[in-house]
């Protein structure tokens, strides 16, 4: 039996790129969701994955790579 994994990640994004970071976002296969936020963080982002080595690499190479990310917190939950 597998079990998918879901994080939440809070973004914050660099000044009047919140826009570009969202739509870049919404097009990951991964994605659930995303939603702008107020507070400490401009974004967040619902993916899932299959495993945490997975959550880890798309963070990696797909969220902290994006254009007009300037730092991201990581929320995990097992399903």
């Amino acid at each position: 039996m597998s079990s998918t994994i879901r994080a939440y990640l809070l973004i914050e994004t660099q000044a009047g790129e919140s826009n570009t970071v969202l739509e870049t976002l919404k097009s990951l296969q991964q994605t659930v969701q995303v939603d702008r936020v107020t507070g400490p963080y401009d974004l967040i982002c619902i993916i899932e994955a299959d495993n945490l080595e997975e959550v880890g690499q798309i963070v990696r190479e797909k969220i902290h790579t994006t254009p007009g990310v300037s730092r991201t917190m990581s929320c995990i939950r097992f399903k």
